[in-house]
């Protein structure tokens, strides 16, 4: 054992386990000597106190369903740990429900990604494994994991199982909004809405289709942050436990190895990402959670390059909403594994993972390809084109987004006549309203629900069709807002319109009656109201930009950045940029 009296003694440079980061008491000895003591009083010996220390966050909460399973996780994780003699030891940190947090979970994303970080920097450990699943959860994890540095590995909670309604299967949450549709139309009444309420969640879990959670497990195990096969398996079924076991002990293997997330997270791995978000038909809201953990590591996001990426990238997964399976299926047509090899040609290859192989040999080491019907070929795609497209236009000058794989193919070119509704309040006032001026070729425009406006950009974006609308038997319609919609939603819907409304974008400007063009195939989305008359309305009008007083609120608003940034804080980017992805 290393000399107690200078506990860096064996390795000047960097401690390991229980001397790592010692709280000051002036006597580095003393730190170590009273650290001991107090883990002593759990039980621990010295011997067990030699190895590796792996941490292991613990999001369990009564309020997020998603992480239900999160006891069974910790204990495979710690039993793989222990098997590859390590140390596992739990810690908490902050745990944000998609539904049950407001005014939004991603209000919340970067508090609990700095309380990640902090906590990795503040706690002895050689490497951590992240748990997590819902929306905001994972991206929050690895943007403070980039941030602090140490080795980390990414383990998801994974999906719920789908249910039965009716000898239909269903599960939230692209189900969730095609009944709601439905009831708000009239087609069906309280008892059948009650009914398939209680069957869109049958167990703990992620949301079954390809929405945000989903998404970004795939991005994860794309970035190589997670063992091969880590995006897919169900949260309740033996395959998760032993994905859980084996992320435990590889956990050991990078501590041992101090496989950094600095030598994962490159430019690679971020373009590898990208393409697999596309290929998917992934949540809206992978870009964002991508743009902000890629600041982390030094990169900045080019959202040209990412649209001109997504010509040449077919979605290939058949999963709702932009198809028809859940993940599930996606997991026992092979999962990322089946994918990825469809994507060898435009892949990155030799990216490194956390096993500390590539990307390209994991895929060679992996179990033989098989005929299913859930991921296609490339030359049989469900969308010739990658799933999210980027517009740009005098509208949206610093840029926005449509989920083309999940809109009507009749109303990606349009020109429409604007009905404008200022914010959520005035959206919940008269959407409904049979006084509404609306017709189906007409545009919905909601303003200030970007990062500042809301505050926290809702996913709000997804407006519902007019109750006047719907109940004509209208299914969509095109809708234009400065917020984000979730991944399981569905529409000709544009969002992360940038600059946002609230600081005086261009959005704030539009009046009901305005016409918009939207041209998809053009990536074009503008206002066809002249520069001098926006300049004229900007002057008649001037935004008061949001603000608060105290509290996380002032510091949200004080610091949030952009869609086009991540909407993460300005302070807690890279200080030092390395590039830009995808790389031209």
């Amino acid at each position: 054992m290393q000399d107690q009296k200078n506990p860096d003694s064996g390795d000047q440079a960097q401690p390991e386990g229980m001397r790592k980061g010692l709280t000051n008491y002036g006597d580095a000895g003393f730190s170590l000597f009273l650290r001991k003591a107090f883990i002593k009083g759990a039980g621990y010996t010295d011997s067990a106190l030699e190895r590796p220390v792996i941490g292991i966050t613990d999001t369990a909460s009564g309020y997020n369903p998603c992480h239900g399973n999160m006891p069974q996780l910790i204990e495979a994780v710690q039993r793989g740990v222990m098997l590859a003699g390590g140390l596992p030891v739990k810690f908490p940190t902050i745990s944000i429900g998609e539904s049950f947090a407001a005014p939004t979970s991603m209000y919340l994303r970067n508090l609990m990604s700095m309380d990640t970080e902090e906590m990795l920097r503040a706690q002895p450990m050689d490497a951590v494994v992240l748990i997590g699943g819902c929306d905001k959860t994972v991206p929050a994890q690895l943007m403070g994991a980039a941030s602090a540095g140490l080795p980390a590995i990414q383990l998801i909670t994974g999906s719920m199982l789908t249910g039965s309604h009716r000898g239909e299967t269903v599960g939230a949450c692209t189900d969730c909004r095609r009944y709601w549709g439905r009831y708000r139309a009239d087609e069906i009444d309280d008892q059948e809405i009650a009914d398939v309420n209680n069957q869109l969640v049958a167990s703990v879990g992620t949301c079954s289709v390809m929405g945000t959670a989903s998404t970004m497990a795939c991005i994860a195990e794309a970035l190589g942050m997670t063992v091969p096969g880590g995006a897919s398996p169900p949260a309740v079924t033996a395959d998760r436990m032993r994905v859980a076991e084996r992320t435990g002990e590889v956990a050991v293997q990078m501590a041992k190895a101090r496989l950094g997330t600095d030598q994962i997270l490159t430019a690679k791995a971020f373009e590898n990402a990208m393409r697999v978000l596309l290929a998917i038909g992934g949540s809206t809201n992978g870009i964002v959670h991508l743009t902000a953990i890629a600041g982390r590591a030094g990169f900045e996001v080019d959202l040209k390059a990412l649209d001109r990426m997504g010509r040449e990238t077919p979605v290939l997964v058949d999963l709702k909403p932009s198809g028809q399976h859940y993940m599930e299926h996606f997991h026992a047509a092979g999962g990322m594994t089946t994918l990825l090899r469809e994507l060898k040609p435009l892949l990155h290859l030799d990216a490194l993972t956390v096993t500390g192989r590539t990307l390209g040999e994991e895929l060679d080491r992996a179990s033989a390809p098989f005929t299913q019907d859930v991921i296609r070929t490339r030359d049989n795609p469900i969308y010739p084109q990658g799933g999210i497209a980027v517009l740009q236009g005098n509208l949206a000058p610093g840029g926005a987004i449509i989920k083309q794989s999940a809109a009507d193919p009749k109303l990606m070119e349009h020109v429409g006549r604007a009905v404008v509704f200022e914010g959520l309040e005035d959206l919940a006032l008269r959407i409904d309203s049979d006084d509404l001026d609306v017709e189906a070729g007409d545009v919905l425009v909601l303003k200030n629900i970007g990062p500042k406006g809301a505050p926290g950009m809702p996913e709000a974006g997804y407006i519902p069709i007019p109750r006047k609308l719907a109940r004509q038997g209208v299914k969509d319609i095109v809708r234009i807002s400065d917020g984000r919609m979730s991944g399981t939603a569905f529409g000709t819907i544009v969002l992360h319109v940038t600059p946002e409304s609230a600081i005086g974008g261009p959005l704030a400007h539009v009046r009901s009656g305005d016409r918009i063009r939207l041209s998809v195939a053009n990536r074009e989305i503008s206002l066809l109201v002249s520069d001098e008359e926006l300049a004229q309305r900007a002057k008649d009008n001037p935004v008061v930009v949001p603000s608060a007083q105290r509290g996380y609120r002032k510091l949200f608003l004080s610091t949030v950045m952009q869609a086009d940034k991540g909407v993460d804080f300005d302070f807690l980017a890279a200080v030092e940029m390395k590039g830009i992805v995808p790389r031209a």
